[in-house]
């Protein structure tokens, strides 16, 4: 994905199986699956029912993961995983997840989806009980909440959430149970299926049911607890739901067009979203081309909604590497070229409406219109399929800090000015909502309206924990 996976980072994905006898190379499967959801770490933590053991690595899944790696993972009977990209705790090793640790309760691994806005005043609170941490995420702060509750409590887990403040999915693997969490509001999607070996499992996205032939059974509730383990599956609630905050973004753009995310499939609801992008901005042009890949689907909806013809005037050279990062803003630029090769004779002498998903911070988006601007275009008409962005995510999405997003200190007129196109439109909120089937007030558009569902007066942000950890070494 070129539109913001090079201005803004996804979340993370998970997943868990129980009891089923191909458990390592089903997380594998489904982390692979889930890869769009984080690329900077992936990890896998097995149990055969007494031990836990886990492999976590920088890069992607099958960087992280040889045959020699996930043949010593798959004498077990359960296992979880992560595909991570950081919004707390920057992108080292030491931060990967699964969490493996050992507590007074035993071995416990971890995964989480998600971001804790009172992580620091947690961790605060437990380095001064004299709590030792080894890494700079707010997940780790989860593991010693656990510990702390296990002998005063009765179910330390349902304890322990009631102190999380934020967003989260979690699974979490024990050597007799797995147990996957959702947060009150529902912020991050997560559901359940059955393997073809008829094991219960878990994940963030449908995809990855699909990808390992899984059969969907149900999404996790808001503020529910489920526990599979030898015995079944069973469910608890450690909150009672709260109004539901669904993140509208994983329509948007990070989910993947297959799964069903909040009850609907990605790649409909994008297509709604094209659609009423034309009906909103309706522009005389000759074709209309989709900045891949996240702008593909919505840009099928606006050409059939505008009667205008869709073609594909961009592809992506899928063999530039992720890792293709330069210092400076040419060097950037050359980068963007390599990654985006412009099809001449679809733009050449045309009026284009260019569909995207989003613009973030607006650099690379003005060196993708600058390459169609060289090859010919006549002119450039910019569709969002979403709202300025003008706040800061604290739930989740890597864009923490104002000053880096282009609509919080600019108009439109300004951003369509910086980005040299003829025209700009984003697709307004109201428009974007209609698009969904729950009620408007069930989505999180923090973003695109600045308003929270939790206090974020001092929310934490990615790299707090790190300052920290520096203050307190000093």
């Amino acid at each position: 994905m070129t539109g913001m996976s090079e201005e803004a980072k996804h979340k993370c994905g998970v997943f868990g199986v129980w009891n089923d006898p191909d458990s390592a190379h089903l997380a594998y499967t489904a982390l692979y699956a889930q890869q769009h959801r984080g690329q900077e770490s992936a990890g896998i933590a097995v149990s055969d029912g007494k031990l836990l053991q886990a492999h976590v690595g920088m890069g992607l899944v099958p960087e992280v993961f040889s045959t020699r790696v996930l043949d010593r993972l798959s004498d077990s009977k359960a296992a979880i995983g992560h595909n991570r990209y950081s919004t707390t705790g920057s992108s080292v090793s030491d931060n990967a997840q699964p969490l493996l640790r050992e507590y007074i309760g035993g071995q416990v691994a971890v995964g989480h989806n998600g971001n804790l806005i009172n992580a620091l005043v947690l961790r605060e609170l437990y380095e001064r009980r004299g709590h030792i941490f080894r890494t700079t995420t707010d997940t780790e702060v989860i593991i010693h909440l656990l510990a702390s509750h296990h002998l005063s409590h009765t179910d330390p887990l349902v304890e322990t959430l009631q102190h999380l403040q934020g967003a989260y999915s979690l699974v979490f693997l024990f050597n007799d149970r797995l147990e996957v969490v959702r947060d009150p509001w529902g912020w991050r999607p997560l559901v359940l299926g059955t393997t073809p070996n008829g094991a219960y499992c878990a994940a963030s996205e449908t995809v990855a049911l699909d990808a390992i032939g899984a059969k969907f059974v149900r999404e996790v509730e808001p503020g529910e607890i489920v526990t599979i383990s030898d015995k079944g599956i069973s469910s608890r609630r450690f909150a009672e739901p709260q109004q539901p905050a669904h993140c509208i973004f994983e329509h948007v753009y990070f989910a993947n067009p297959s799964s069903k995310v909040f009850g609907e499939t990605v790649q409909i609801v994008r297509e709604k979203l094209g659609e009423k992008l034309a009906e909103e901005s309706h522009v005389e042009a000759d074709v209309v081309i989709p900045m891949p890949d996240s702008g593909r689907s919505a840009a099928l909806g606006y050409a059939r909604q505008s009667g205008i013809q869709f073609r594909e005037g961009i592809v992506p050279n899928r063999y530039v590497g992720r890792t293709f990062i330069k210092p400076t803003q040419d060097q950037r630029n050359t980068a963007v070229q390599l990654k985006l090769n412009v099809v001449r004779e679809v733009i050449d002498g045309n009026r284009i409406i260019v569909v995207d998903d989003s613009v973030v911070r607006g650099t690379t988006t003005r060196a993708k219109m600058e390459q169609l601007r060289r090859a010919g275009a006549k002119e450039i008409h910019l569709r969002i399929s979403c709202p300025p962005i003008r706040n800061p995510c604290y739930f989740g999405i890597d864009f923490q800090d104002p000053a880096q997003l282009i609509a919080t200190s600019r108009t439109v007129e300004q951003i369509a000015d910086f980005l040299g196109v003829d025209s700009l439109h984003y697709l307004t909120l109201d428009g974007m909502l209609s698009c969904v089937k729950h009620p408007k007030d069930h989505y999180c558009a923090s973003c695109f309206n600045g308003e929270y569902r939790l206090n974020v007066d001092n929310p934490v942000n990615k790299l707090d924990l790190e300052r920290y950890q520096l203050k307190m070494f000093k």
